[in-house]
């Protein structure tokens, strides 16, 4: 009985998790569009191109680590600077 109540507030919690992430993500998207059409139109050199495909396989790379046993974290997952960890 405990463990069905355990597995039900993981969920949720998880749920709730997931829920809070999407809406921070799509508020940061909507609050970023125009400097980021800004920013395109300005890039001669190609240099977003390059980060863009940089972080790419870094997220790629870090998606397989976690796939073969390594986890993050409940704080790195709400992190709102997480998409900004590429920057240098």
């Amino acid at each position: 009985m405990q463990t069905l109540a355990v597995d039900i507030a993981s969920t949720f919690i998880d749920d709730a998790a997931a829920l809070v992430s999407g809406f921070g993500r799509a508020v940061l998207r909507l609050a970023m569009a125009p400097i980021d059409r800004i920013a395109n139109s300005c890039d001669i050199a190609g240099v977003l191109a390059e980060r863009r495909a940089t972080f790419r396989m870094w997220r790629t790379s870090r998606t397989r680590a976690r796939h073969e046993g390594r986890r993050v974290s409940l704080l790195g997952r709400l992190n709102p600077f997480r998409h900004l960890a590429h920057l240098t």
